[in-house]
């Protein structure tokens, strides 16, 4: 089995691939986050996950590299990462009674390996209407500032729904391991 590198310093991430129980090193990408005009939610995902893959892979040829990037969406507009709170609470209740999509982009590849493998996973979530103080709240309990539409489903953002519909409940977490496990037996990996 070639190396196998996450290209990522997402604490979410790394704690999703160690539960495959294999050994792994994780170093973050050196890709462009930039947003490009007029591209879509899901090509911006899957440039970004293969971008981020690419980098790594290029200074380590010999590993089986894990490149991902989620982008949230309410219809077109993209819902970056808040970074603060007034910008959560802003973007939550832009949300409350309404749904987003999570577009989970993951790129596999190994130069060595003779893999390149790439995937979106898409994700709707359905929130609840939601009152300024619930907002408050949340907020101020669980500082999402760095997850894609401002809450941690993992955490106690879960209270913030109505429903979810996915394919792969880890993909909104950020690693959608149910097509990662695939893509890394495809790699050599080996994986129950």
């Amino acid at each position: 089995m070639h190396p196998l590198i996450l290209a990522s310093t997402s604490p979410y991430r790394r704690a999703l691939l160690e539960r495959f129980g294999v050994a792994f090193e994780a170093t973050g990408p050196d890709a462009s986050e930039e947003h490009v005009t007029g591209e879509s939610p899901v090509d911006r995902a899957l440039r970004l996950s293969l971008a981020k893959a690419q980098s790594v892979a290029a200074r380590r040829p010999d590993a089986v590299v894990i490149g991902s990037d989620q982008v949230a969406a309410a219809g077109n507009r993209v819902l970056d990462k808040p970074g603060d709170a007034a910008k959560c609470r802003a973007q939550l209740a832009a949300l409350s009674g309404t749904d987003a999509r999570f577009y989970t982009g993951c790129a596999v590849i190994g130069p060595a390996a003779g893999v390149r493998l790439v995937h979106v996973d898409t994700t709707t979530v359905f929130f609840r209407a939601l009152s300024a103080g619930e907002i408050e709240r949340y907020v101020d309990r669980d500082k999402p500032f760095d997850c894609a539409g401002g809450f941690r489903v993992e955490s106690l953002g879960i209270t913030l729904f109505e429903s979810i519909e996915s394919s792969d409940p880890t993909a909104l977490i950020g690693l959608p391991l149910i097509w990662l496990a695939s893509a890394l037996r495809r790699a050599g990996c080996q994986l129950p």
